[in-house]
């Protein structure tokens, strides 16, 4: 990610001002680019490719006391009752609640801030790389906090995401394990399509009209996709022509010639058997975003592949987390207040708690936002 200005005149002339030593003329220049700077960095917050821009937003106004309607989100199954995570404060460990269906929702939200400046000499000299650079920081300081908070709501969504009616089972719950060590298969993609198919009923608890959902998005570590590039020169049956285990070469079956090529074609891998692949490098064995689902996760058991009963706890020192997303539902909804004079996201203001000793100029910005998993339906997984 990098901001730059374009070395127009105009932005040239207002840079320089911002180091008048009018200090009127410099508050208002420093205004003025703020003002025009604000719009640009909440774009670039509300389209990097990360995990809180999975979640769908909902705007309100600063000023409002907002609510979302449960039963116009949910489509009720057995239960008059609904689960729901979300997040007092940034980063908070998430809350289960138990919300009746007819219910309005009030939710929490919280501020995500950054300050920062730098010398004035930089603004006096037209030193626009230094300007671009400053604003880069605040998108990122607002990013890497946007993340951390999503992907704690996230994976302890995951982690105790189960449904039916039977009670909580490792049968029931929306994660299980891959067929091998060590190997993500297309057999377990396969699976994970199924498990996400009959957790997804319609509300009679039959097929539902319409789009049928599934399995849009993958969250995965990086050896997770090592593992799919292997696909392209590695067997990946898991049982033989006549159904046993495959125990030789000879039983060893490939992709498709088709599949394999587009393999190797895409070596970036952005998207498998239709599926959207997210890189994170902060998911895999040892890795924060493991260690969080390791924790929340706790003694709850998962079953063992291909079995019905067999089930163990998670072990972050050897396993880790593979995130399955239906985003075609809005499951994961980030509300975000709109400021009623900018219509802006994200509120920049110039920080004037600088005196004129200190020679250096400032920049605040913030946006309020709160983040709830409505449907842990959407949401699937294996273990690895």
């Amino acid at each position: 990610m990098n901001i730059t200005l374009k070395r127009t005149d105009e932005q040239v002339e207002l840079v320089k001002a911002m180091a008048s030593r009018n200090r009127d003329v410099a508050y208002a220049a420093q205004v003025a680019l703020a003002e025009f700077i604000g719009p640009v960095l909440a774009e670039v917050i509300n389209n990097a490719p990360t995990i809180s821009n999975l979640f769908t937003s909902l705007q309100f106004n600063a000023d409002d006391n907002p609510s979302i309607p449960l039963d116009l989100y949910h489509d009720i199954f057995d239960e008059d009752y609904i689960k729901v995570y979300s997040q007092s404060v940034a980063g908070g460990l998430p809350t289960n609640y138990v919300q009746p269906t007819a219910a309005e929702l009030k939710f929490t939200t919280y501020s995500l801030d950054s300050a920062v400046s730098f010398d004035r000499k930089y603004a006096s000299r037209s030193r626009l790389d230094v300007v671009g650079k400053t604003f880069t920081r605040v998108a990122q300081e607002v990013l890497l906090k946007q993340e951390r908070t999503s992907a704690n709501l996230l994976f302890t969504a995951a982690a105790n995401a189960s449904t039916g009616t039977s009670g909580v089972t490792a049968a029931n719950r929306h994660i299980f394990r891959t067929a091998q060590n060590e190997r993500f298969l297309l057999d377990d993609l396969n699976k994970l399509f199924t498990k996400a198919k009959r957790i997804n009923a319609s509300f009679v608890g039959g097929t539902p009209s319409g789009a049928r959902r599934g399995v849009t998005d993958l969250l995965v570590s990086p050896e997770v996709v090592e593992s799919i590039r292997a696909m392209a020169y590695n067997p990946v049956n898991t049982k033989a022509p006549n159904g046993a285990a495959p125990h030789n070469q000879t039983d060893g079956i490939t992709l498709t010639d088709n599949v394999r090529s587009q393999i190797f074609s895409q070596s970036g891998l952005t998207e498998f058997y239709g599926v959207s692949i997210m890189e994170v490098l902060e998911m895999g064995v040892g890795k924060r975003f493991n260690t969080v689902f390791d924790t929340v996760a706790g003694t709850t058991e998962y079953l063992d592949h291909g079995s019905t009963t067999a089930s163990s706890a998670f072990d972050g020192a050897t396993e880790q987390v593979i995130i399955g997303l239906d985003r075609s539902r809005d499951a994961l909804v980030r509300a975000i207040a709109v400021d009623s004079d900018s219509g802006s996201e994200f509120n920049l203001v110039a920080d004037d708690q600088f005196s004129s000793r200190q020679q250096r100029i400032g920049y605040y910005g913030s946006l309020e936002e709160g983040r709830m998993v409505l449907d842990n339906r959407a949401i699937v997984g294996l273990i690895m």
